[in-house]
């Protein structure tokens, strides 16, 4: 492997699209819970969100370090099982990105290092013991995404009701994509041994409940409108992000990459929602 193939193996291995988004949501954590005042916490929030982003990478790296004898049959094409980058110099890059999300964070409020803390101990630890237990490490992945929100109000020192609102609607949505990747997997995870959510109870009744999950997000959604956290520009986005992820619950019976890959823009738009419909009560 060349160097060029070394360091864009790195770079892919880290997802930064989703890395980024990661940030953004712990920045939108700050600003619904902070509004204006934010701009008199730009120090915590710089901070909350480059540890949120280096933290995410950094999980995704170890999650391929981990999970590259299930990839050789599920992703061939990333960049371990393809050999772009040895396993041994992902193992040591996730742990520099975990040290420096860890300084960060100790920059922090008290509340706001402590949810960091608890999620590098979830992130380094979910594939290696709770990816494999039905429905469990959907339910860590779960509380990860929505933990993003908490993590911003807390490094803001601001954790309220409209923020725990939004912590459950992403963790609600967040689940139901991790069921459907999960079928999406099934092959390889099955090769591994791994008795994942579909590979206990089958295929069908396991997107069964990512709809209903979805469903239960749905009925959630108005909630920060109607308790005067957001203005109608936050209604008026958040529908159809609703339903594009109810349609990727339905398409991930006959196409489960399709479908979760469609879940994620569907969270993104919820994303604009929340920034905008929070806003809209400023102006």
């Amino acid at each position: 492997m060349s160097l060029d193939e070394c360091i864009q193996g790195l770079i892919e291995l880290i997802r930064p699209g989703n890395a980024i988004a990661s940030g953004v949501l712990t920045f939108t954590g700050a600003f619904v819970a902070e509004g204006s005042g934010i701009l008199h916490q730009m120090g915590a929030v710089s901070a909350a969100t480059l540890t949120t982003i280096l933290a995410t990478g950094a999980g995704m790296a170890i999650n391929d370090y981990f999970d590259r004898d299930i990839d050789r049959i599920n992703n061939p094409e990333r960049p371990i099982p393809r050999g772009a980058v040895a396993p041994r110099t992902v193992l040591v890059f996730s742990v520099v990105l975990f040290a420096v999300a860890g300084v960060l964070a100790l920059m922090l409020p008290l509340l706001a290092t402590g949810i960091a803390v608890l999620n590098l101990v979830a992130l380094v630890t979910y594939t290696e013991f709770f990816k494999g237990l039905p429905g469990v490490g959907n339910l860590l992945v779960s509380y990860l995404g929505g933990s993003t929100f908490l993590f911003g109000a807390a490094a803001v020192g601001q954790l309220s009701l409209a923020v725990g609102i939004l912590f459950l609607l992403a963790a609600l949505s967040t689940f139901a994509r991790e069921v459907i990747k999960d079928v999406e997997d099934l092959a390889g995870d099955r090769e591994e041994g791994l008795n994942t959510l579909p590979i206990a109870i089958g295929r069908r009744p396991a997107l069964s409940i990512a709809i209903v999950v979805l469903l239960l997000g749905m009925l959630a959604s108005p909630v920060p409108y109607f308790i005067g956290t957001f203005g109608v520009a936050y209604l008026i986005l958040v529908a159809p992000a609703v339903l594009v992820m109810l349609y990727s619950g339905y398409r991930s019976f006959d196409d489960p990459a399709g479908g979760q890959s469609l879940l994620k823009y569907g969270m993104y738009i919820s994303a604009v929602a929340f920034i905008s419909g929070r806003l809209t009560l400023l102006l």
